[in-house]
């Protein structure tokens, strides 16, 4: 009985290979990390990256502005237009989204002309408000573009928005030529706007 007992503890303090070296384990489990943040970022950003081509969604119009020819459209019938494209993504319920807005009414009012200004309510699918609540928001900023909500999450994916507001550049041959993340000030959405028109003359 004890030379059982004591083949036991021999057995219990063999060292675990699995924790013998901590540097290794965490080079290991930081590897992946790496490759899953790789993995989702070409899934998610693919699409949507500068440089890569716009995607089309379903799209149901708030007020379509003769922009998406209908209440129920495709992002892709934009384009028939000809004019470089600001494409933003924004919620009822979004506090950055009702701080930018109003700015980007105003570059609309001066050079509307010159580009095609489409909102998007993705707010159902980001858990910032129903269409209601984008209603009321349109309503409550005299927002007098183009704007929608989409039908299915998929633009939410195939442009990669990570937060909320996003504003995609669009070329008219539907090149995606920067996307912005977060809150963009009249200033800068003026700054960007001119970079679009230049590369789309």
């Amino acid at each position: 009985m004890a030379k059982k007992k004591r083949k036991k503890l021999r057995t219990q303090r063999r060292p675990d290979r699995s924790t013998a070296d901590p540097t290794r384990r965490w080079l290991l489990w930081g590897g992946v990390a790496l490759v899953i943040a790789v993995v989702l970022g070409v899934v998610f950003n693919l699409q949507s990256s500068p440089g890569g081509a716009a995607t089309d969604f379903a799209l149901v119009a708030y007020q379509e502005q003769g922009v998406l020819s209908g209440d129920e459209a495709n992002f892709a019938q934009v384009f028939s237009h000809g004019k470089p494209i600001v494409l933003n993504f924004w919620a009822g319920l979004c506090p950055p989204c009702r701080a930018e807005m109003p700015g980007f009414q105003r570059v609309y009012d001066d050079l509307g002309d010159e580009y095609t200004m489409v909102g998007v309510d993705i707010g159902p699918f980001v858990g910032l408000g129903s269409h209601d609540d984008a209603r009321r928001f349109l309503e409550e900023f005299n927002i007098t573009y183009a704007t929608a909500y989409a039908e299915d999450a998929s633009p939410v994916r195939d442009y990669g928005v990570d937060a909320m507001p996003t504003t995609v550049f669009i070329t008219p041959d539907g090149q995606i030529l920067d996307r912005r993340i977060g809150f963009l000030s009249e200033d800068r959405l003026r700054s960007k706007l001119q970079d679009l028109l230049a590369s789309s003359s």
